[in-house]
């Protein structure tokens, strides 16, 4: 049974900073490029970042990009989200999701969510003013 499992949300302070990660299991972790999305409430889900299996290569939101930072680390299974200079906006639902991609598939093909193969559950984060 494949399990992505969120967590690091929270509350936090505009201008604040949270590592948020995501565990895997169920799945060989290292053949999956995997990313980050969130939902904030009354609005359609946004990609935020990806990265590749090897951790060699990321791509980012315009929106999140200089402020969070994707990395993984494929020996605990875990992906993380460096999310620093938050402000009330990047108030979500966090998720994480894996794309088993081809050979031939840039990180880019994940921002519509399609591609992705498993989702986690998610986890809340509030930015508050």
């Amino acid at each position: 049974q494949v399990q992505l499992v969120e967590s690091g949300g929270g509350l936090v302070q505009a201008g604040g900073s949270l590592r948020l990660s995501c565990a895997a299991s169920g799945i060989t972790f290292s053949r999956y490029a995997m990313g980050w999305f969130r939902q904030a409430p009354g609005k359609e889900r946004e990609f935020l970042a990806a990265i590749h299996w090897s951790g060699g290569n990321t791509y980012y939101a315009d929106s999140v990009k200089g402020r969070f930072t994707i990395s993984r680390d494929n020996a605990k299974n875990t992906v993380y989200l460096q999310m620093n200079s938050l402000s009330p906006e990047d108030t979500a639902v966090y998720y994480c999701a894996a794309a088993l991609l081809r050979t031939d598939q840039a990180l880019g093909v994940m921002t519509g969510g399609d591609e992705m193969n498993y989702w986690g559950k998610g986890t809340p984060v509030t930015v508050s003013s």
